[in-house]
């Protein structure tokens, strides 16, 4: 299967417009944003757990990066609220679930294969002190990419012109980019060699980011 492959080309998908599809495990759904493969795929994805839901033990051969939207992730390392950003790198494994339900933004075989730095952020609590109406947690940076979260006040610009491709999830807010208005849950994608030149609405905007990790895409290695 292929949904955005193109990483050459923009891609906008307003997510909470589109029908939730059940996986592979009961009480599970998801939205597709992006995928290359079919049940294993270098994959970025919005999940829904129903309560009570668990997913069977499993091994992240490629590595598994997510945030938490809403709801209490859980699994065998402890409980993840919303607002937790996790990176569990390859050779990771867990048994995840939600005994309340939650949704979670997951982003499935994009490690570098020799990462094994795994660890947990609550990106609120990292927030550095605003500039220009626009406060920055750097989440994680390594040599493939960086990946950042920005609180931004009620009309204030949000500009990046980082190499490598951009892409950003509306955590909360609006945005308007590119003459599109982009408010919760929206999913942007620009490709290599175009900035972000992105405005925040009036209830201003919290936004998810990741740069730098385009050219490095690819199916996974099975």
């Amino acid at each position: 299967m292929e949904l955005n492959a193109d990483f050459s080309q923009r891609v906008v998908v307003h997510s909470s417009e589109e029908p939730w599809q059940a996986s592979p495990m009961p009480g599970v759904d998801r939205r597709m944003l992006d995928r290359i493969g079919d049940e294993v795929a270098r994959a970025t994805t919005i999940v829904r757990y129903a309560p009570g839901s668990k997913f069977s033990a499993h091994t992240h051969t490629g590595g598994e990066e997510f945030i938490v939207l809403d709801g209490v992730f859980q699994d065998e390392h402890g409980d993840f609220p919303a607002g937790t950003y996790v990176r569990n790198p390859p050779t990771t494994s867990h048994s995840p679930g939600s005994d309340q339900g939650c949704t979670i933004f997951v982003k499935l075989w994009q490690f570098d294969m020799d990462d094994r730095t795994q660890f947990r952020k609550d990106m609120p609590a990292e927030l550095q002190s605003p500039k220009d109406g626009v406060a920055t947690a750097e989440l994680h940076r390594d040599a493939r990419e960086k990946v950042t979260y920005h609180a931004v006040d009620a009309g204030a610009a949000l500009t990046i012109e980082d190499a490598g491709g951009i892409e950003l999830l509306v955590l909360s807010g609006s945005l308007t980019e590119g003459g599109d208005e982009l408010s919760q849950g929206a999913w942007l994608r620009l490709p290599e060699g175009q900035k972000l030149a992105a405005v925040a609405g009036p209830e201003g905007a919290r936004v998810w980011i990741k740069s730098g990790h385009l050219p490095f895409a690819k199916p996974p290695a099975v």
